[in-house]
C-alpha cells in the first residue's frame, strides 16, 4: 500500500472507531473499547508491566499509593479475569512447583495503559490551568 492510502484507511478506522465507541492508538493502531479506567484497574496495569502474581500485585499497589489503596483479593482477581477477558494482560511462567500464576501487561494493555496517561494528563493541565486563572481573579 502507498502512503496516501495507508493514511487515508488510519483516517476510515478512527472514524469507525469514534462511531463505535473505540479508540484507536494511533502509534500501534489497536482498537480499544475504554473510556477512563478506574483507579484499580490502573494501578493493577501499571503493577503489571513486569511479570507478578496475585498478591505481588497487592502489595505493590499498596506500596505505590503509600497504603491509600488496598486491593482485596475478591476485587484484584475478578479485575485480572475482567483484563485477561479483554487480552490486556496474560499469565506467563506458571510453574508445576508453584501455585502462583503470575501475569502481564499485553501490548494491547500497554496501549490502554498509555491512552488512560494521556486522558489524565490532559485532565492535569486543564486543572492546573483553571486553578491559575481562578487564583488571579482573586
Amino acid at each position: 500500500m502507498n502512503g496516501k492510502a495507508d493514511t487515508e484507511n488510519r483516517v476510515k478506522d478512527m472514524k469507525t472507531g469514534i462511531k463505535t465507541g473505540m479508540k484507536t492508538n494511533i502509534k500501534t493502531n489497536i482498537k480499544t473499547e475504554q473510556g477512563a479506567l478506574t483507579e484499580g484497574i490502573y494501578l493493577i496495569l501499571i503493577s503489571m508491566s513486569v511479570p507478578r502474581h496475585g498478591y505481588a500485585v497487592m502489595q505493590n499497589v499498596e506500596t505505590l499509593t503509600a497504603g491509600r489503596v488496598t486491593l482485596g483479593a475478591g476485587t484484584l482477581y475478578g479485575a485480572i479475569n475482567n483484563l485477561l477477558e479483554k487480552e490486556w494482560i496474560c499469565a506467563v511462567g506458571h510453574s508445576a512447583e508453584s501455585r502462583k500464576k503470575e501475569y502481564v501487561i499485553t501490548p494491547t494493555g500497554r496501549a490502554v495503559l498509555q491512552t488512560e496517561i494521556l486522558r489524565l494528563e490532559e485532565l492535569l493541565k486543564i486543572g492546573q490551568s483553571e486553578r491559575l486563572c481562578a487564583e488571579s481573579e482573586n
